[in-house]
């Protein structure tokens, strides 16, 4: 077990860049995967989770190369995948099972796959659903209404549907897309709320049929694509812990290069700049369909604000680190329709809530939110992460406000997204000196 020890500081004047966003890398991957001709992506996210998606292609016979600052996918089409002699392990990695149901659920052969402890809690209904009315063959653990990893998928002929998504997900909407493009017609997802699109722009710059107009999006399917070159901007939901830094510690002063801003993604910004935070987006760009800007941040002084309805999905993976920020916010934020946070790698709403009280902040949990009254001083101590590479960093950043030392436990989950996140950190953080990372061997095992 991996411990992040941070102490308070003040005054951070820094330039840094965070890796490469983590929902862009594993599409490219998967969609390079189904492409004709090779793939060539830079700034892929070298991370737990997105070296599970390049072992899982592997194993179907998709060449993966890896350089030193590019890899390499030799895809094979949409009939190029092969079946894979052991069952498919998607590791800690959510993405990673969900989208690849959508694939192999047109594929012609049967396919195993499975996760660790944590994706084998996660619900799947959500995209087993859909994917069965499209005729997939798809059977797991079952526990009351849901189904759970393992999961078996007998590949077949699929047929395209016309899908209303009760709740905004953007791994729901992958799949059902990604399925559609071996169903013979037009298969259509319609959204309450956008989420994420990563999966549409990425579908769209490979040439494959796709049309997105307001929130519905559809894809004729059977419709052959060629390989691309992909530059992977900066994760926003990486950065999002050093633009909180940035504004919550002393005298500071942050800039963040290149990190991707698409529209369904920044409402971190949104939110933040709700709060009074001054941020500045600088040098906007856009290359391989996303868009990216360099992100200046100073030190600010921050409001409560309700945060609810069609806000929710663009901040998902982000409201730790805002609950973090609204502890030192003068007055009330409350959060509210963030149920799903119950069913991320961790139960978000319970772990924030825990985690910040332990550090004395006011926090109240709801069904679906919280209430976090501030601004609170914040007092050091030993707190958990649950497994969680969000809740590991969150603390994290909490600790550079905290009273005396704070103890983040169980820290070396946050390599499924943010390698090296401890030492960007700078020396206000001790990384456990028995903890050795061996990135380059683990990202090349095939």
């Amino acid at each position: 077990m991996v411990n992040l020890i941070v102490n308070p500081t003040s005054g951070v004047k820094t330039e840094i860049s965070v890796p490469g966003d983590k929902s862009i890398s594993h599409r490219a991957v998967m969609i390079g995967a189904l492409a004709n001709g090779d793939t060539v992506i830079n700034g892929f996210l070298t991370g737990a989770d997105c070296q599970a998606t390049i072992k899982c292609f592997r194993k179907m016979g998709i060449e993966v190369q890896i350089g030193n600052d590019q890899i390499i996918v030799k895809g094979k089409g949409l009939k190029g995948l092969k079946e894979a002699k052991e069952a498919l392990d998607v590791g800690n990695s959510g993405t990673t099972m969900r989208l690849m149901l959508g694939i192999l659920a047109g594929q012609n052969f049967t396919s195993q796959i499975n996760g660790d402890s944590s994706i084998q809690k996660r619900p799947m209904m959500r995209v087993v659903g859909p994917l069965r009315e499209m005729g997939a063959s798809i059977s797991g653990q079952v526990r009351g209404e849901n189904v759970y990893a393992p999961l078996k998928i007998i590949g077949g002929k699929l047929s395209p549907i016309k899908y209303g998504l009760p709740i905004a997900s953007a791994q729901v909407k992958s799949a059902i897309l990604l399925a559609g493009l071996f169903a013979e017609g037009k298969t259509t997802v319609i959204e309450k709320n956008q989420a994420r699109d990563h999966t549409e722009r990425m579908l769209s710059y490979f040439g494959a049929n796709i049309q997105v107009v307001g929130l519905e999006s559809w894809v004729l399917g059977q419709k052959e694509f060629s390989g691309a070159e992909i530059h992977v901007p900066g994760d926003i939901s990486s950065a999002a812990y050093f633009i909180v830094q940035g504004l919550i510690v002393p005298n500071s002063e942050i800039l963040i290069r290149n990190v991707g801003v698409n529209p369904t993604r920044t409402g971190i910004l949104d939110v933040l700049h709700r709060m009074g935070a001054d941020i500045q987006v600088l040098d906007e760009t856009i290359l391989s369909e996303e868009p990216r800007a360099n992100i200046l941040i100073k030190t600010s002084k921050l409001k409560g604000v309700k945060i609810e309805g069609a806000i929710i999905p663009r901040i998902i993976d982000e409201i730790p680190i805002i609950a973090v920020a609204a502890t030192q916010a003068e007055g009330v934020t409350e959060i509210r329709g963030a149920k799903e946070l119950r069913v991320k790698e961790s139960d978000r709403i319970a772990t924030v809530s825990s985690e910040l009280r332990k550090l004395g902040a006011n926090i109240k949990e709801l069904d679906d939110g919280m209430i976090i009254e501030g601004p609170t001083k914040l007092k050091g101590t030993t707190v958990k992460s649950y497994g969680d590479h969000r809740i590991a960093m969150a603390m994290a950043i909490a600790g550079l406000v905290a009273e005396g030392q704070t103890v983040v436990e169980d820290t070396d989950c946050i390599e499924t997204s943010f390698p090296g996140f401890g030492e960007r950190l700078g020396n206000c953080c001790i990384v456990d000196p028995q903890y050795q990372f061996n990135n380059e061997k683990d990202f090349n095992e095939t």
